[in-house]
């Protein structure tokens, strides 16, 4: 007696290419961790220079990820919660370990304490922009982001490296920690620069850029520490002087989550 055949469902060819897509994100949010790891295995042995080159390369990932995610429209809510999992070793443990024992450490509990709350604001800053992003809009960021603040710890090793400066004992980077950690956590509004306009002021924007290379070629460790020291002052005064909002948008529960820049 002949049973029948069983049908198998078969994916549409489309849907099939789609999950197999957003492998790609996942993959460049797996190597944002990498290096970030890489990072601190290199700050436990003192390679402090080295730690501070991962987390620019980690943070080179971490912008990579959001971009294809949304280029091959494989954004998810997986993506998104792993890509700020990644964030945390990446752009919170790592640049917290790297200045306790490339600077703080001689202070003691005061330097532990200081790189702690560092990490710790920092997870407390991932969570709120996982909860508020789709309350708040895309054009500002609530307080300085995590990226941002891990680039200013790792461009000041650079900066200290090249000038010359001693770095342990050194009260400007305790309170520097310490006021990251704060500005991560505040309300002042940092821009995103996502609402700028390409194709209406793209030739202004090549020669602001053009300019911006220079300045940087000239001296990269020194400009590099100045430029995101800058966005992050600028914003916290700002954010003082009541100038500028984050304007709040209608929720859209027909849309996934994108993944953090």
């Amino acid at each position: 007696m002949n049973m029948p055949r069983k049908k198998f469902y078969r994916k549409p060819l489309k849907e099939r290419m789609h999950n197999r897509i957003y492998v790609l994100p996942s993959l460049l949010t797996t190597g944002n961790l990498f290096f970030g790891f890489m990072s601190v295995i290199h700050s436990i042995r003192g390679n402090y220079m080295f730690a501070a080159y991962a987390i620019v390369a980690a943070a080179v990932f971490d912008l990579l990820d959001g971009r294809v995610a949304r280029l091959t429209h494989s954004t998810s809510k997986f993506g998104a919660e792993y890509d700020s999992l990644c964030d945390l070793v990446s752009f919170g443990m790592a640049p917290g370990i790297l200045v306790y024992l490339w600077a703080l450490h001689p202070y003691g509990r005061f330097g532990w304490i200081a790189s702690f709350l560092f990490v710790a604001c920092g997870a407390l800053r991932l969570a709120r922009f996982n909860v508020q992003s789709e309350v708040f809009g895309s054009n500002h960021f609530q307080g300085l982001p995590i990226p941002m603040a891990a680039g200013i710890i790792s461009s000041a090793v650079l900066c200290y490296n090249k000038l010359g400066w001693e770095a342990e004992k050194s009260q400007l980077l305790l309170g520097l920690t310490a006021l990251l950690a704060l500005v991560m956590v505040s309300n002042f509004p940092y821009r995103s620069f996502k609402d700028l306009n390409l194709k209406k002021h793209g030739f202004n924007y090549l020669v602001i850029g053009t300019f911006s290379i220079a300045v940087i070629a000239y001296n990269p460790q020194v400009m590099l520490f100045v430029l995101f020291s800058g966005y992050a002052v600028l914003g916290a005064l700002l954010g003082v002087l009541r100038i500028g909002k984050i304007r709040k948008t209608v929720p859209n529960t027909n849309t996934q989550t994108d993944e953090q820049d």
